[in-house]
């Protein structure tokens, strides 16, 4: 994607048009994008904004007369976003984002949030400010010199980042800016180059919905450019490479690929499946396959809109073009395990997203009569295809959130069970018991003789591609979920604030997404007295529910997220992700006052049962891991106040969970 500014000029030449030129080319431009209505309140705002400039440039070719260089771009639009910082001024080697406030008296901290979010962007996926030092500034006019930031340097060692927001108001902003001008700054080569930076490409991370949408249209999407997901195409490549290397060898190999929420599991087998290097005869040689039904309906709705769209045809026609796109792997089991139980399947390769919530034996003998876990099903599936066969398992650690799914440790024992063999690539974390599997591990005891295990690092997703600005997140929520003493970490970068009013946490929401972001709120399923409060948990509301449209729909529809009506369950957000989240914290899952560790329960009739085996524990737990691990930008978490007089909202444990989010690092929004 490439970015544009309504107008730009070097520094030294900004006096040389008049205002009222200047106000020309920004109208001009403002049209041209689309904006016909053109207000005159707008137009005041420019008139401040460019005579606050004039004065600043002044200031600066006074006192470094390098700055005559300098390059200064107005209402520079980053797309998809809908958003333009109002001035960015390029140096040797700063980028300076200024973000003006006409007609308030005082800083907010919405607004400092929002010139701050404009520069981790360009931090994140700007190509040509990779690298470089970001100083975002907010401007109110006429706000009191007290209330502005000491003009003090930014650290010399301080070189690529982006540094917290400057507060200034007219007279204080050249003062704020030729601080930054250290000698170590002046002429740092390289300088920027104000063309190659203004057309930057500029690649944010896609969502799974976006990125499914991209390779279904026949496009590639693994080249994530930010620098936080470098090892993304690295595991990629080494899933095609498993699949290449089963071809040509006649071998029968199962992969374990591992990450944090929201490193890109998804996305890495996703782009895996579709990529050209698997293509024989213009059709995919592997088939994606997921046990998570909400995500299988929501992407396959999103892809059949874009396809209606695309190619002018009826929804109907279209959602029967995507059908095969993503598959469900309970459809896949019955057909080839039990209707068809001698069927070969055409595709030699099969990705399993989710791969920790396969079923059990005593699940499947429940649900499909059968004697086997899916683990097993599945391997006796793939064994029969003629002389090779390749199998992805994409396990994500601490997601099981159902009763009957075997996590991984059922894998190993399946596989310990083959008389095939069988060559087992993992991710080292799968054999060691590490973070991204929650301390499972594949073998409980030694692997069969048949089975030649082969540790790949490459398979493991270390960061998360769905928050580059929360790269620990997964972390922080695991030692948080396991009572152990943490600190939230990268706040500023990654808001996340603690609040016992809805009404607040609903406000801080809107705030904070633009137009173009989704917001929603998220419940666990045991959270059932949240009716008290408005919000329906119950599986019946839930299966009634069109959460197809609560993912896909626009901000302004009645059936959208961003309205903060319903909240969506661990079901159904599991594997996708929003912009911004509130999670709502139920009384399945509170702090114990006296003792301060978690106590596990679930709703039974009017009153709360506790949960005592370790299934039931676990699954509790995963709910809220789930729940805590959507977000893309940053989340707000609301914890009711209870009421002394209902029994079910007992305001002690409530106050107790509340208390212990505080002190593991949440600050209050309030």
């Amino acid at each position: 994607m490439k970015m544009g500014a309504a107008f730009k000029c070097k520094l030294a030449d900004f006096s040389l048009s008049t205002a009222m030129e200047k106000l020309g080319q920004l109208a001009s431009a403002a049209s041209t994008s689309g904006f016909v209505s053109h207000y005159h309140k707008q137009t005041e705002a420019w008139e401040v904004e460019l005579k606050v400039l004039q004065d600043v440039a002044k200031e600066l070719l006074n006192s470094v007369p390098a700055s005559a260089n300098y390059w200064i771009l107005f209402e520079y639009e980053i797309p998809r976003r809908q958003r333009r910082p109002d001035v960015v001024l390029l140096t040797d080697d700063l980028i300076v984002v200024i973000e003006f406030k006409v007609g308030k008296d005082r800083f907010t901290g919405d607004d400092a949030w929002q010139v701050y979010s404009y520069a981790l962007d360009l931090r994140d996926f700007h190509a040509e400010s990779q690298g470089r030092t970001i100083l975002p500034i907010l401007l109110v006019p006429g706000a009191p010199d007290s209330d502005c930031t000491a003009p003090d340097p930014v650290p010399e060692d301080f070189f690529g980042g982006v540094v917290p927001t400057q507060k200034a108001n007219a007279l204080q902003l050249g003062k704020i800016i030729l601080k930054q001008l250290t000698p170590s700054r002046l002429g740092k080569p390289p300088s920027i180059d104000p063309d190659r930076w203004e057309h930057s490409p500029y690649r944010p991370t896609p969502t799974i919905i976006e990125a499914a949408e991209m390779l279904f249209a026949g496009h590639g999407v693994a080249n994530i450019s930010h620098a936080f997901a470098s090892n993304l195409s690295t595991t990629t490549q080494e899933i095609i490479r498993a699949v290449q290397r089963s071809q040509a060898e006649g071998l029968r190999t199962i992969c374990f690929v591992t990450g944090t929420p929201g490193a890109g599991k998804t996305l890495a087998g996703l782009n895996a499946v579709h990529d050209p290097a698997l293509r024989g005869d213009g059709r995919p040689a592997a088939i994606f396959l997921s046990g998570n039904g909400p995500l299988v309906h929501i992407i396959r709705e999103a892809l059949a809109q874009a396809e209606s769209k695309r190619r002018k045809i009826p929804m109907k026609k279209a959602r029967r073009v995507v059908s095969t796109f993503v598959a469900p792997v309970h459809d896949f089991l019955k057909h080839y395990g039990i209707k068809e139980s001698a069927a070969i399947p055409a595709e030699h390769a099969v990705v399993f997203d989710e791969a920790q919530r396969a079923w059990d034996l005593t699940k499947v003998l429940s649900k499909l009569k059968v004697n086997q876990s899916e683990p097993s099903m599945l391997l006796d599936v793939m064994e029969r295809l003629p002389a090779w066969c390749t199998l992805i398992a994409l396990v994500g650690g601490g997601q099981e959130i159902h009763a009957g799914e075997g996590g991984l440790e059922e894998w190993g024992t399946a596989l310990n069970s083959r008389e095939i063999p069988w060559q087992v690539v993992v991710s080292p974390d799968v054999l060691h018991e590490g973070l991204a599997v929650a301390g499972q591990k594949l073998f409980t005891s030694p692997p069969a003789s048949n089975l030649t295990v082969i540790e790949c690092p490459a398979l493991h997703l270390a960061v998360s591609v769905r928050s580059p600005r929360a790269k620990l997140l997964g972390e922080w929520v695991d030692g948080l979920l396991r009572n152990r003493p943490c600190v939230v970490e990268q706040r500023s970068e990654f808001p996340i604030v603690l609040t016992r009013d809805l009404n607040a946490a609903r406000q801080w929401l809107r705030s904070h997404a633009d137009a173009r972001e989704r917001a929603g709120m998220l419940a666990s399923s045991g959270a059932t007295r949240l009716r008290a409060h408005g919000i329906e948990t119950s599986s019946g509301f839930r299966s009634g529910y069109p959460y197809a449209n609560w993912f896909l729909a626009s901000p302004s529809d009645a059936l959208s997220s961003n309205r903060l009506e319903v909240a969506a369950s661990e079901f159904e957000c599991q594997g996708l992700e929003l912009d911004w989240t509130c999670v709502c914290w139920g009384g399945d899952f509170l702090v114990e006052p006296a003792s301060g560790s978690w106590q596990f329960r679930r709703p039974r009739g009017g009153s709360w049962q506790k949960v005592n085996l370790a299934a039931g524990r676990r699954n509790i737990t995963n709910k809220y891991r789930v729940l805590l691990t959507r977000s893309r930008r940053g989340m707000v978490i609301w914890v009711p106040q209870g009421d002394a007089n209902d029994p079910t909202r007992d305001p002690a444990p409530l106050d107790a969970t509340a208390k212990y989010l505080n002190e593991n690092g949440i600050p209050w929004l309030e």
